[in-house]
């Protein structure tokens, strides 16, 4: 079965204020727990900011190194999953679900790619 990479993507600069409801981390847990059980994730892990980062570039021929953080970049990777899932469509109901648990004031995206397999 193919796996999927899903980078959840947020806006560093515009973070919502407030914790999120009383219920997220349960709701989270239970949806874990249910694909985890599912045997459909494999890993998933948050990131910690992009303060704490460093970009490495190869650009001509040189490496050159950018301490966080990356304010230039309105999105950025806030965590990911792999996932393995029967198909495309299976891997982006599981993300939608995944979505829908966060608080209606939050903006998510989760980028869902299938991990090329050599």
């Amino acid at each position: 079965m193919p796996r999927f990479l899903s980078l959840v993507r947020i806006d560093e600069q515009n973070l919502p204020s407030g914790a999120p409801d009383p219920d997220f981390e349960a709701r989270m847990g239970a949806l874990f727990e249910e694909i985890t059980k599912a045997g459909v994730m494999l890993e998933t892990a948050g990131l910690t900011p992009t303060s704490q980062g460093t970009r490495v570039t190869w650009k001509d021929g040189k490496l050159s190194y950018t301490d966080g953080p990356f304010t230039e970049t309105k999105e950025v990777v806030g965590g990911y999953a792999i996932t393995q899932c029967k198909d495309m469509a299976e891997a982006l109901e599981w993300t939608k679900r995944f979505l829908e648990i966060h608080p209606k004031n939050w903006t998510v995206t989760s980028e869902v790619r299938e991990i090329a397999e050599s």
